[in-house]
């Protein structure tokens, strides 16, 4: 057994992020074996992440406040705490908080043989999609 110190919260960047987001890790690859990644990230009012998809796909579930996801071609959504949503590998989607509350969600995701490729990011959402138009 090992016990892994608490990395520290970071803040999102913005190449990949509209507004305020932060990040703190729950679950890291300790070895090349593992291949878990689990984050809590908490989204201010508003903020969003980037077009995005994930080689393995990423598992979402709300703790607090309402989400907005949406995948490429289909319709803004809101999830509640308590709620899950999965996106395949490759799906093409975002998420972000509601306009008017924080949100906070854990994201799970599978680290691919190389863990750079886990995640591709794409162009920013505008606010016409943020609001389901």
């Amino acid at each position: 057994m090992k016990i892994v110190p608490r990395p520290a919260t970071t803040k999102n960047p913005p190449e990949q992020f509209t507004g305020d987001v932060w990040l703190d890790p729950v679950a890291l690859p300790q070895d090349p074996s593992q291949r878990m990644v689990v984050a809590l990230v908490r989204f201010a009012p508003g903020a969003r992440t980037a077009w995005h998809s994930h080689a393995r796909g990423q598992t979402l579930h709300v703790v607090s406040g309402v989400a907005r996801v949406q995948s490429r071609g289909g319709e803004v959504v809101e999830v509640r705490p308590g709620e899950t949503v999965y996106c395949p590998p490759g799906e093409e989607h975002w998420h972000g908080a509601s306009p008017d509350h924080f949100m906070e969600h854990l994201a799970m995701l599978e680290n691919g043989d190389d863990p750079t490729s886990t995640t591709t990011w794409l162009e920013h959402v505008t606010d016409s999609e943020y609001a389901g138009r």
